[in-house]
């Protein structure tokens, strides 16, 4: 993964950010034009930008200050955002219990709760990993990250359970993002999904960058950039567009569930080559099978009473989150070179579905 920090809550890095106009904003404002050049960039949204034109951060490649975020904009022009460092925020420890897999002198392995933030960010200031490692950690945690994440070099969404690897030395730090970078980092996911992905599937088959290998595998190569107008979420992307990031998913059915025709959900793996913000639920909304429960990438579905018994229905319709879990984390140990490979179980909250749905497995026709 390029950025194992991608999508983790805005740049930190206080560097300049330089853009620059091409026909396809030609003619509009420039706070909403900067704003679409700007789409792969964490922390950049439409009204930030309209901030930093506000505080004076703006210029032109002449070097006058920009003032008005209305103006219109050519093609061509070229405008630098002098993006200043965040504000320090020293989390605090916090004694959350942890389900710690692995832990030595360099570095800790813990399987994340669903509904726990990685790091802190505005509006989840506690109750992070974070805290909770500086309490289990103490000054052990590598600093590399800054204050708002201290040895995090990747991360997994809110509302994802399963695996997390963190850095409690520099030394560490710099071997996890560089095995990161070189997405030399086994990671496998498990999650709960309508639908069942096949290749007998025609439309699934004539997907553009959607291609099939041995072992019921979907492999999914399509770019990834932020959407467009909801900038909360993230949308496949032509190869072509400017802020767009090459991203590979390879998923399979491991466990289907209702009518073998077509069955109504199914059990995914889910291997990752790449890894950008919200890839698996992207590119399997993509293919057509979005995970259970997601309330951003998934819509409400109607299940048939003649196929679906009722309380099954109920149980994958009221699935409080996305249903994903990082289940297998493998990595050679950046200081001892040691390969090392760690399972998490499927939460309770995943597993009740699984067992719901195969105990009800003799009443699909």
């Amino acid at each position: 993964m390029a950025d194992p920090l991608d999508g983790a809550g805005g740049d930190d890095t206080g560097a300049p950010v330089e853009l620059t106009i091409t026909g396809a904003q030609a003619g509009q404002r420039l706070d909403k034009a900067l704003a679409l050049l700007a789409a792969g960039i964490p922390g950049l949204s439409r009204s930030r930008i309209a901030r930093l034109i506000a505080d004076g951060a703006v210029t032109e490649s002449a070097g006058a200050t920009v003032t008005e975020a209305k103006r219109k904009v050519k093609p061509g022009e070229r405008f630098t955002l002098d993006i200043p460092p965040p504000l320090p925020i020293e989390p605090e420890p916090e004694d959350i219990p942890l389900a710690v897999i692995h832990e030595d002198a360099e570095l800790i392995v813990i399987d994340k709760p669903a509904g726990m933030v990685v790091h802190p960010a505005p509006g989840a200031r506690s109750g992070t990993l974070v805290n909770a490692l500086l309490h289990h950690c103490g000054d052990s945690l590598s600093g590399i990250g800054g204050a708002l994440r201290p040895g995090i070099v990747h991360r997994i969404d809110k509302q994802t359970s399963g695996l997390v690897v963190v850095a409690k030395t520099d030394a560490a730090h710099a071997g996890l993002a560089a095995l990161f970078a070189a997405h030399d980092i086994e990671r496998r996911y498990l999650g709960l999904a309508w639908g069942a992905p096949s290749r007998a599937d025609p439309r699934l088959a004539g997907l553009p960058g959607v291609s099939f290998e041995p072992g019921g595998w979907v492999r999914i190569e399509a770019a990834i950039a932020r959407h467009p107008i909801d900038r909360k979420r993230m949308a496949v992307a032509p190869q072509a567009h400017p802020q767009s990031r090459h991203a590979v998913t390879r998923l399979r059915a491991v466990e289907s569930f209702g009518p073998s025709e077509k069955p109504f959900a199914s059990l995914i793996e889910c291997r990752l080559e790449t890894g950008r913000t919200h890839q698996i639920r992207v590119h399997a909304t993509h293919a057509g099978h979005a995970l259970v429960g997601d309330p951003v990438y998934g819509r409400p579905r109607t299940l048939s009473e003649k196929t679906v018994a009722p309380e099954v229905s109920a149980a994958l319709l009221a699935f409080p989150r996305q249903a994903l879990h990082a289940a297998t984390l493998g990595f050679r140990h950046p200081v001892t070179g040691k390969t090392m490979s760690f399972e998490a179980p499927l939460p309770p909250d995943m597993r009740d579905l699984v067992t719901v749905l195969r105990r009800k497995r003799q009443n699909y026709r």
